[in-house]
């Protein structure tokens, strides 16, 4: 008997034991099938259109008509009983609406909060059920939804008095809605509301191209799967995933670039579900959540703290102008900005090279791998790299001689260095430590009474790489920093890996101060000496 259709979950995991009916429209014959281990329906089919009929416990039921034994295999996905949810669009304006698209099989409450100083109640949005059963509960589409998204709030959402839309508040910054049930479960998911005119001397950028990029929901992401789904399902990750079969330098990125399958935004990003209860002075919780919007939330918690006003922006409104860099002062980036356009890149560099834009890079491996937008909300990473031992840029395919300093490097012509100052390398990953002082004389240190050779940053709410500031993912400078970039200090990582606090500044008033550290932000308010610093620049920059 030959393979007519697989069954896997929302994570491309096979789903075993499946029951399902294979109605044939013309004969009205029905076959009914299990599927095995592999999620796989054995049958000898005739060719034909058929009404399929999907069963598993812990999972959703559907019914698919599609077109059977023309063509490989098909992919029928079913989605577990779980609470999931975003919003759509992911960023908006003040005033503008956005949808929201919860995922749940009993009734639910969602709430409203803003995520600065503390996390703030702003309204209660409702209860959300149905009279049919289950009908909280969404349907994925088969095959690849992470190059399509999950389309959720379209099968059975066509009365115009059961609308799911919130208005956007008109203070900028970042939200989250929550959505729980009465048995216990809960899922957090963001909303950035960018002003709908600028209202404060600040930018910051949110680095929603980087959330897209990790998140696995539907089994790819951009470091599992990257280029394209597999053909069958996955039984165990570490046998048959590549990225654990074959652990070359970066080997998930082999790929050259027109391989790489677009990532929708239109998913849910559980990575970006806030584990903590507690305040931004609290650690952050959560391998993948270190480095994503909880993580990002402490600078803004911060910022507020300190009295600095701010507007808050998605990537994309970078990208496509809604964000208008001649309004501000100061740009600042967060965490990890890894995922960046052209466009983006060439914007930022000629606001700070030649109209004195200042920027603030609070980040590391930021702006390292260049993506492109495209129809229905998604975008590609240009992930190719070429790498024999490890380096993050890795070698030109047709002259191994030339190195490169990163991705972006390779495809634009320009390592991220000539703007930020430092780039990523491998020397320092997924380590941490504390900074040591090599320019105490620099107006940065004013007020902190460090001296050359003091260390700084030693504790952070970092949990995923604990250790200090200069930490999980290292930048430096290179042959590409600009010749004015004047070193300040720099991690005491092993192997000389640790990041490199860099100054810099432009003829025509512009300046950049780069720390290359995932883990800066998450010590604002663990080391005065870090909190100093940043306060002393932003200071500066917004006078």
């Amino acid at each position: 008997m030959s393979v007519i259709a697989y069954v896997s979950d929302e994570y491309f995991v096979a789903i075993p034991d499946c029951l399902a009916d294979f109605e044939n429209l013309a004969t009205g014959h029905v076959t009914v099938l299990r599927s095995s281990a592999r999620g796989a329906f054995h049958a000898d089919l005739p060719p034909g259109r058929y009404n399929v009929s999907l069963a598993k416990p812990g999972f959703g039921s559907k019914s698919v008509i599609c077109d059977l034994g023309a063509q490989p295999p098909r992919q029928f996905r079913l989605l577990s009983d779980c609470i999931l949810g975003f919003m759509w669009p992911k960023w908006i304006q003040a005033g503008g609406r956005s949808e929201f698209r919860v995922h749940s099989v009993e009734q639910y409450q969602l709430t409203l909060w803003r995520y600065g100083h503390d996390k703030e109640f702003i309204s209660m949005i409702g209860w959300y059920d149905e009279h049919g059963p289950r009908a909280c509960m969404q349907i994925t589409p088969d095959g690849d939804f992470t190059q399509t998204g999950v389309r959720w709030n379209q099968v059975g959402y066509g009365s115009p008095s059961h609308t799911q839309f919130v208005t956007a508040p008109e203070r900028s910054g970042l939200y989250y809605l929550w959505a729980r049930t009465p048995s216990g479960k809960a899922f957090s998911f963001p909303w950035v509301v960018a002003p709908a005119k600028p209202s404060a001397p600040i930018a910051v950028l949110a680095s929603t191209n980087t959330w897209n990029a990790y998140n696995n929901f539907g089994g790819r992401s951009n470091y599992i799967n990257a280029d394209r789904l597999p053909d069958t399902p996955i039984v165990n990750a570490r046998i048959d995933l590549e990225r654990y079969q074959h652990p070359t330098a970066f080997g998930t990125w082999k790929p050259q670039d027109h391989e790489y399958r677009p990532l929708s935004f239109e998913r849910p990003e559980p990575g970006n579900h806030i584990l903590e209860s507690g305040p931004p002075t609290s650690s952050v919780e959560g391998r993948i959540q270190c480095g994503q919007t909880p993580g990002e939330w402490r600078l803004l918690a911060w910022l507020e703290r300190e009295g600095f006003a701010y507007d808050y922006y998605a990537e994309a409104q970078l990208d496509d102008g809604t964000l208008p860099l001649d309004e501000y002062k100061v740009l600042m980036l967060s965490i990890h900005p890894e995922y960046w356009t052209r466009g983006m890149y060439q914007r930022v560099k000629r606001w700070v090279f030649e109209r004195g834009g200042r920027l603030m890079y609070l980040a590391g491996n930021g702006l390292n791998c260049e993506i492109v937008f495209g129809p229905g909300g998604a975008m590609t990473c240009l992930s190719h790299v070429n790498s024999v031992n490890g380096e993050l840029g890795g070698h030109d395919d047709l002259d191994p001689s030339i190195e490169y300093e990163s991705r972006l490097h390779r495809t634009t012509g320009e390592s991220e260095a000539a703007l930020l100052g430092v780039v990523c390398t491998a020397a320092g990953i997924m380590t941490a430590a504390p900074y040591r002082v090599l320019d105490a004389s620099h107006w940065i240190y004013e007020g902190s009474n460090l001296r050359n050779g003091d260390l700084f940053g030693a504790v952070t709410l970092h949990e995923r790489v604990p250790g200090g500031a200069s930490g999980h993912e290292t930048d430096k400078m290179s042959p590409s920093s600009p010749p004015n970039a004047r070193l300040l200090a720099k991690g005491i990582n092993p192997e000389d890996g640790g990041s490199e606090i860099v100054y810099h500044e432009q003829p025509g008033g512009g300046a950049v101060f780069s720390v290359g550290s995932i883990t800066w932000v998450p010590a604002l308010f663990t080391d005065a000496a870090v909190a100093t610093i940043t306060r002393n620049v932003l200071r500066r920059f917004t006078t």
